[in-house]
């Protein structure tokens, strides 16, 4: 039986490295449709920077979260970066390759990738592949 861990908030003891404001925050609720279009070099897919720096409607300095669209047979090859990055499948299927192997990914799989980790993705199915990629910080 799994053990269920208790929530212990951002509590640490010491200042916030970002500093509360002194007024109440609102969140920023939007659509992919608000998103920035990004094309990944030697890739057919398509992605969209909806959480980014890049975006003037959810300018975010710490994070990134793109919708990355990729059509049957297309393929992201390999590549490393120094950013930490979690790929979250939402719809379809397909391969990813690292650097000491390949694993089959599907709808609801998330794959962490710690920095510098060797990945790439290919949409072996015959639908789209949705992917929600989280990324901090953000990818240039």
């Amino acid at each position: 039986m799994t053990q269920i861990t208790q929530y212990k908030g951002y509590s640490t003891g010491r200042p916030p490295i970002i500093p509360k404001p002194d007024h109440p925050v609102d969140p920023i609720i939007l659509t992919v449709q608000q998103g920035v279009p990004v094309a990944y070099p030697n890739c057919h897919g398509v992605g969209v920077r909806v959480v980014h720096p890049v975006n003037p409607n959810a300018p975010s300095k710490n994070m990134s979260l793109t919708m990355f669209y990729v059509p049957p047979h297309a393929v992201l090859p390999s590549g490393s970066h120094e950013t930490e990055e979690t790929y979250v499948i939402l719809e379809g299927s397909g391969s990813m390759t690292f650097a000491n192997f390949n694993r089959e990914v599907k709808k609801g799989d998330f794959v962490y990738l710690p920095p510098w980790c060797e990945h790439g993705i290919e949409n072996t199915g015959t639908q789209p592949l949705v992917v929600l990629i989280a990324t901090s910080p953000p990818n240039p």
